[in-house]
């Protein structure tokens, strides 16, 4: 539509211009958007309030006159002045039909989010850091939002041309990992029959048991005597990650890349950032531990970066800080972390250095989403990792399945705090909306097992289709279709994904009314109007399966 509209609009500005009337040109790209009251049109542009300074005259005014000479093409029906300046226009039924015809020969590629420039320059590559859980037990619902919200921001980035890198990284260094290896090294005692005891704040969940079996069966009682962690550290780490990436391909999540916290130590990253920051001023050094300093940077206050004791440990905000040095340095024009909400204040020093160290910051955007309750029968289940009293990601997929998961888990803003309620999820009824959504596929391809049996099927060239019969109604039911291409382009670029499943509910709402009318048969005595129907179906049938493929969901033929 904007293609269509904003040459018709240049163009009147030079004719407007040649003829006196004007006096400037607008100022950077014209801007075409949808009409927050429908009743306006389909699409309206503030060009005229733009150039009022310039004219010296009111916007008003301006868009009169620009009215005068837009030449109004068939495919748009009306074209009008409202409020302080707006230019609205009012497509004609041959522009649906045309974008109905360009829809059905594109399939679902015409849905995908439409590419951009990132920047100038730049090699259309993108990285989405997401999930990142550490290995110290089996991924909780909170990580699932993490991890859906990012695999599906990678497959919308994909879906529109870039090329994404999915990335995980962990720590695995520390406290955390100290306390796993000796949990896992009490509970092989345990398993000996020796006395052992879990450290204070230790993880005691069943898992742990499991790997120090596996450790017994494989070492017998050999490493019973051994100071030594990392064998225990180590089983912990391998056993946990096959978990964690048996649970995402349960969601159809992957990953590309591996990266680790000590890789960065090892590798010289961490101490050079440290050394950088000393460099300009930005480390103080007092109660036995390395600060960065939160004045310079403006920011609240000073932050550990090398805890205090014998072992000058890093702490997590420091490899965190070089590893997005290194991102930066791999040349990605966008990198996007996911994070929630606990990591907001961690992800601001991280930048705030990355900033002082030269790094490029206008390229990483981040995405920090609200926490998970979880209900059942009205009641909010306990999470907890180290005490085990938590419902697992595995236990949420086998009750309510990846679909239910993936759709839920987008179903709200990721600002927004999400109550995954488990009753309505396994609910086969409207109200849930996975079901509601799947339904109108399942319906729709009901629909075309119901024209093969009546002898009914869609010609070749669909020019012979006569698109004319379709009423205002049907009309309006192409315009929501034809607009997830546009709700699919904002969702990635704004990185909100949870506009598409609320977009794809409001389609599947508006096709089940339209559908529960006696008078909107779609196989019918009126062989030209059921083809008519049939066609608008088929755009309709192929939008829900693109915008749900989208999302990681499946579109089932039968429910």
């Amino acid at each position: 539509m904007k293609d269509l509209i904003v040459p018709i609009i240049s163009a009147a500005i030079e004719r407007a211009h040649a003829a006196g009337r004007l006096k400037s040109a607008p100022s950077g790209e014209i801007a075409v958007e949808e009409p927050k009251d429908p009743s306006h049109g389909d699409a309206a542009t503030n060009v005229a309030l733009a150039m009022a300074r310039a004219e010296g005259m009111p916007p008003r005014k301006i868009a009169e006159t620009l009215r005068e000479f837009i030449e109004i093409p068939p495919e748009i029906r009306e074209v009008s002045v409202a409020g302080p300046g707006f230019i609205n226009f009012r497509m004609a039924p041959l522009y649906w039909h045309r974008e109905m015809r360009r829809a059905a020969a594109m399939r679902e590629a015409y849905f995908r989010p439409r590419k951009w420039k990132i920047r100038e320059g730049g090699n259309d590559t993108v990285q989405v850091e997401f999930l990142s859980a550490n290995p110290t037990g089996p991924l909780t619902v909170g990580h699932g939002r993490n991890a859906v919200l990012g695999d599906t921001l990678a497959r919308l980035y994909e879906a529109a041309g870039f090329a994404v890198t999915r990335e995980y990284y962990f720590n695995n260094g520390g406290r955390q990992m100290r306390l796993l290896g000796e949990s896992v090294r009490a509970r092989y005692l345990q398993e000996l029959g020796r006395e052992a005891t879990l450290p204070e704040d230790g993880y005691q969940g069943e898992y742990i048991r499991e790997i120090a079996r596996e450790l017994v069966r494989q070492h017998g009682a050999s490493l019973a005597d051994s100071a030594e962690l990392e064998v225990f550290r180590a089983a912990a780490e391998q056993a946990i990650f096959a978990d964690i990436r048996r649970t995402c391909e349960r969601l159809g999540i992957r990953f590309d890349v591996y990266t680790n916290e000590l890789d960065l130590v090892r590798d010289g990253k961490v101490a050079e950032v440290l050394a950088g920051l000393r460099e300009r001023g930005l480390v103080a050094e007092y109660d036995g531990a390395v600060w960065l300093r939160a004045e310079p940077l403006g920011l609240p206050k000073d932050r550990a970066l090398v805890r205090s004791g014998g072992e000058q440990e890093p702490i997590y905000r420091t490899p965190d800080i070089a590893y997005h040095m290194d991102k930066l340095r791999r040349g990605f024009d966008l990198v996007i972390d996911v994070f929630g909400a606990d990591h907001l204040s961690e992800h601001e020093d991280v930048i705030a250095a990355v900033r002082a160290l030269g790094g490029e910051t206008s390229r990483i955007r981040a995405i920090i989403y609200q926490f998970v309750t979880l209900t059942r029968g009205g009641e909010k289940v306990k999470m907890s990792t180290r005490r085990a009293t938590y419902v697992t990601l595995e236990e949420l997929i086998d009750e309510v399945g990846s679909d239910v998961a993936r759709f839920f888990f987008l179903f709200r803003k990721h600002n927004s705090h999400l109550d995954f309620d488990l009753d309505l999820a396994k609910k086969q009824a409207p109200e849930n909306p996975v079901f509601y959504v799947q339904y109108a596929h399942a319906r729709l391809a009901s629909v075309f097992r119901e024209a093969e049996k009546a002898g009914l099927a869609l010609p070749a060239d669909d020019a012979a289709i006569d698109l004319s019969l379709l009423s205002d109604e049907e009309i309006e039911l192409t315009k929501r279709a034809l607009k997830l291409a546009e709700v699919s382009t904002l969702a990635a670029r704004e990185l909100e994904p949870h506009r598409i499943p609320f977009h794809l509910l409001e389609l599947a709402g508006d096709f089940h009314r339209y559908y529960n009318k006696p008078t909107n048969r779609i196989i019918g005595p009126e062989r030209e109007l059921s083809l008519a129907r049939l066609y608008l179906a088929g755009l309709l049938k192929c939008a829900i399966a693109a915008g749900l493929g989208l999302l990681g969901v499946s579109s089932p033929e039968r429910m």
